[in-house]
């Protein structure tokens, strides 16, 4: 079974990088017995994406299926991929330390929203989120138009 997030919630960090994940994410994490965690930049949005190891694992071995190892492209897009994935494991107090470079990165200073995203979670700075989900305000045309008749 893979985990399943739920939720929308804020947090703040502190001046070293620490956050604490919350609560309901981590009771996830531990009826799942989830130890080890990997933290990347997402690849279409200013946040950072935090994926258990296997699901994690699981979007790897899917990029991996699809590269051809005999195509310079293909394998600098699976290095660039992987070279900004950082292992994470929560200290006994549940934080997490999140690098200056990922900080800078999702333009996260102190006020942090976690966001549910099915099988892993999204990590941004508040005033970044509120304004992505400004946007897209219109969430009952879009799930019509998706699965309308």
């Amino acid at each position: 079974m893979t985990a399943r997030f739920i939720g929308d919630y804020p947090a703040k960090t502190d001046s070293k990088g620490r956050v604490f994940l919350p609560a309901a994410f981590r009771k996830v994490l531990d009826a799942e017995e989830v130890k080890s965690l990997v933290l990347r930049q997402d690849v279409f949005q200013k946040c950072l994406v935090l994926y258990p190891e296997s699901v994690w694992n699981a979007h790897l071995d899917s990029l991996r299926e699809r590269i051809n190892p005999w195509n310079s492209k293909e394998q600098m897009l699976l290095r660039k991929f992987e070279a900004d994935a950082e292992p994470i494991e929560l200290d006994k107090t549940g934080r997490l330390l999140i690098s200056k470079r990922k900080l800078q990165y999702a333009g996260i200073e102190s006020d942090v929203r976690f966001l549910a995203m099915v099988d892993r979670v999204e990590i941004w700075s508040k005033q970044a989120l509120e304004e992505v989900m400004s946007q897209a305000d219109n969430l009952g045309e879009e799930l019509e138009s998706m699965f309308g008749n």
